[in-house]
């Protein structure tokens, strides 16, 4: 009896360790769900994966919005396989801001693009608000040819991150203005009608710094750099943009240097669809998204020396899944939000070096271990 009245005293001391404040909110959770027709997948062979191999090539994807329960949607939905999902080697990925727990597109896209962390809003700036290298700009001198792929338009956060160094990313002049003197050979993102609202002094400019093609058609035999701005990147409107795009910007840009190549391709729209709590939009996008992925994984297969890393600059509308039937293409989700959240992104990781990526990252560490793969001693950040 003693020890029993000892432990309920201890309890009545802990308790105020363990209590917690309540608040009511009101709170709903948005529930939808589609059906889609299962597409094809690829599974590659392993023999080079995780080997200790040369690595001449990288492929970074980013599925901006695409947390954990993303790939799950959309891998249930496609009969319970994807591409992304057929690999082997994976992580996790923390994005917080330098400055908020949880981070917009612009400072997670800078944190990849250039392995430091910064405000959010800012595009290829530190919090004091000077420039910081980027991938490109750090590779390029080095000889690799370099390279920018998005369904966003490219003054969108993500592909700016890659070229341009403001601080907001609301600066779409300033940041169009950026592209002139931009380390990219190969860009192609939204649009044609985005890019004729610029100012003269800037399409003129762009023009005289880029052959400017109409269709991926035109790119073979273009001299570098080339840009290509589809007229729309709307999931309706663009058919195979993105992997037809990947596949082309992966051929033009191993023909551009014997030393190698570093690429950003973004499936941007993922994003988009969650921050509107569209379940068929998400998951369309997500097998969009798989798709491109297939070519870089198809790519680097056959090469041998391509690393390819497949991630997210952030989880947005707080997905669950609340159902589904994989063999119908059936699936049913929640939201939580309208806007992104701090939890944990995963990263997937192809080819040589790929196991430098099996751990828990920081967005800006896999910058940094890019630029250490490429770039080795030789590199100065």
């Amino acid at each position: 009896m003693k020890k029993i009245l000892c432990a309920i005293a201890m309890l009545a001391i802990m308790a105020p360790v363990f209590a917690q404040t309540v608040e009511k909110t009101e709170f709903t959770g948005y529930v939808g769900e589609t059906t889609v027709t299962k597409q094809s997948t690829y599974t590659p062979d392993f023999r080079v994966d995780g080997k200790n191999a040369k690595v001449r090539n990288v492929i970074l994807l980013i599925g901006d919005g695409m947390g954990l329960a993303a790939v799950n949607a959309g891998m249930y939905a496609n009969g319970g396989e994807l591409t992304l999902t057929n690999l082997h080697t994976f992580g996790f990925v923390r994005t917080q801001s330098d400055d908020n727990f949880t981070t917009d597109s612009a400072a997670s896209g800078t944190a990849y693009a250039t392995g430091k962390k910064t405000t959010n809003g800012f595009v290829g700036m530190d919090p004091g608000k000077n420039a910081i290298p980027n991938i490109p700009e750090m590779l390029s001198p080095l000889g690799y040819a370099c390279g920018v792929v998005s369904t966003d338009d490219l003054n969108g956060a993500t592909p700016a991150s890659f070229f341009a160094h403001q601080d907001s990313r609301n600066k779409t002049d300033e940041i169009w203005a950026d592209l002139p003197s931009a380390c990219l050979d190969f860009v192609s993102a939204g649009s044609t009608g985005v890019f004729a609202q610029r100012p003269e002094a800037t399409r003129n400019a762009i023009e005289k710094r880029y052959n400017m093609v109409g269709s991926l058609n035109e790119v073979d035999g273009t001299a570098s750099p080339v840009m290509y701005l589809p007229p729309s990147v709307a999931l309706a409107e663009r058919g195979d943009y993105l992997p037809a795009t990947t596949r082309k910007a992966i051929e033009y840009l191993s023909k551009q240097s014997k030393k190698g190549f570093f690429l950003m391709v973004e499936g941007a729209r993922i994003d988009k669809e969650e921050h509107s709590n569209n379940t068929y939009g998400f998951v369309r996008e997500m097998l969009d998204f798989d798709k491109a992925i297939e070519e870089a994984i198809r790519f680097a297969e056959k090469d041998g020396h391509t690393l390819v890393l497949i991630s997210a600059d952030h989880e947005t509308g707080g997905v669950a899944l609340r159902g589904g039937d994989p063999e119908k293409g059936f699936i049913r989700t929640a939201f939580a939000s309208t806007g992104h959240t701090a939890i944990t992104v995963p990263i997937y990781a192809y080819g040589p070096q790929s196991k430098n990526f099996q751990c828990f990252l920081e967005n800006s560490d896999v910058a940094n271990k890019i630029l250490e793969i490429l770039g080795g001693k030789k590199l100065k950040k």
